[in-house]
């Protein structure tokens, strides 16, 4: 890693952190502050989850080996007990770590750092995550039993809400769901919470078919904004309907198509190996009885995907969604654009919670739902700062496109080896005031 790689790199958190506000979150310690203050141990926890720490006995070590420069500039003056950072975390509320998720989009859309990306408008997607947990508390972590004799666990579930109409796409919020409902019954909170912090924002709310109904759809509708969401009930007049006027379209008279090259072949045994995906549009005109099922319903939208292999099909799909919105307010390319965005808050966000963070394997905090729930959340922190920072702070192409894990060691080797020398004169910034 290059030195200047690290004084980016440490600039980044020098600049970044403060923006955060962890200061105004409330300590809720028994003895608040006596010897660790919380914005520390969050701080470290966030550095920590950048920094591909699998557990809070890794972080203790992290904050350990810190080069005094990096002290410095993260303000983590020595080693942090992981008892002391899980004493903490366990009394910490998650709708004050929501509160953290805000001010940073905040910030990063004073400084213009989400410009829109191919669409006129933005859009936020919305899509469930479960984790499982040998806990449970009946609120954060639901239970869930087995007939065949295997153990109960608990399952964290949360709703993730995903900018994604930008490059970075940041997550927005993320709203545990209580034990007691699911997807369908949260989608009020979840949206009335998307109004309340960036109403002025967000035009367009997408969904997966868990949560399809008249009711959040009218409920988007009412607050003057538009969805799409998708179906799959086939007992729906509206999914019979969509697939009557749809699905026999040939491919020549789609809206739009994309190819993407998965394998050029030609190497060995390897087989050329593409994605189709084609986009049809039907306006609801004449409105029938049954189209009521849905208010606000403007569009029928069917993307079909085929997977090709030496020119051959080997793998067809249909999704069918509908759309508030009218056909004509975007071209052909937007809507296939629109709808392969909606994909974005599981192939970016919760891949990257997965495959890269490691969040099913390594909770940090497995015997108390409401700190796994809190380390969940700094996780989307995490995420956050590093999204943004990969997108909008490294300039070059090649850099922006840097795998998930080399950024992770950028981070662990800057923390733990960033000396004076390469950070010196590395200076402050003045946060933008709030509007």
């Amino acid at each position: 890693m290059e030195a200047r790689e690290k004084r980016r790199t440490a600039g980044m958190f020098k600049v970044r952190l403060p923006e955060l506000g962890l200061e105004k979150t409330e300590d809720r310690r028994r003895r608040p502050g006596r010897l660790w203050r919380l914005a520390t141990i969050l701080r470290s926890a966030i550095v920590g989850v950048c920094a591909a720490c699998k557990g809070l006995g890794e972080l203790e070590c992290l904050t350990q080996d810190m080069e005094p420069a990096m002290r410095q500039v993260l303000k983590i003056p020595r080693r942090i007990p992981d008892t002391t950072m899980r004493d903490a975390l366990v009394r910490q509320e998650p709708y004050e770590l929501r509160e953290v998720i805000k001010r940073m989009i905040k910030a990063a859309l004073r400084r213009k750092a989400l410009p829109l990306q191919g669409l006129p408008f933005h859009v936020a997607a919305l899509d469930g995550k479960a984790t499982a947990t040998p806990s449970w508390d009946h609120h954060y972590a639901q239970q869930k039993t087995y007939d065949d004799g295997r153990q109960a666990h608990g399952l964290i579930r949360t709703v993730s809400v995903a900018l994604v109409s930008t490059e970075a796409k940041p997550i927005l919020d993320a709203v545990p769901i209580p034990a007691e409902t699911n997807e369908m019954g949260i989608f009020p909170v979840v949206f009335e919470a998307l109004m309340r912090k960036y109403g002025s924002l967000v035009r367009l709310v997408t969904y997966d078919a868990g949560a399809t109904c008249a009711e959040n759809c009218k409920l988007v509708v009412d607050a003057e904004k538009d969805y799409l969401f998708r179906i799959k009930n086939d007992r729906w007049l509206v999914t019979q309907e969509a697939k009557r006027l749809l699905g026999s379209i040939p491919k020549q008279n789609a809206a739009a198509h994309t190819e993407d090259v998965v394998c050029k072949g030609a190497q060995g045994a390897r087989r050329a190996r593409s994605v189709h995906r084609y986009v049809f549009l039907r306006t609801v005109a004449a409105v029938p009885s049954f189209w009521t099922e849905l208010p606000g319903l403007k569009t029928l939208i069917r993307v079909l995907s085929e997977t090709e292999e030496d020119g051959r099909v080997v793998a067809s799909e249909d999704r069918y969604s509908v759309s508030s919105l009218a056909v004509d307010v975007l071209e052909g390319w937007q809507w296939l654009a629109l709808i392969r965005n909606h994909w974005a808050v599981e192939n970016n966000c919760h891949w990257t919670f997965d495959a890269i963070f490691e969040e099913d394997e390594h909770l940090w905090i497995e015997a108390d739902p409401r700190g796994a729930v809190v380390m969940t959340l700094i996780r989307r922190i995490a995420y956050n700062l590093l999204a943004l920072y990969r997108s909008v702070t490294l300039r070059s192409e090649e850099k922006r496109r840097i795998p998930w894990r080399r950024l992770l060691r950028w981070v662990y080797a800057t923390v733990v080896g960033a000396s004076e020398f390469q950070l010196v004169g590395l200076r402050e910034r003045a946060l933008v005031a709030e509007i």
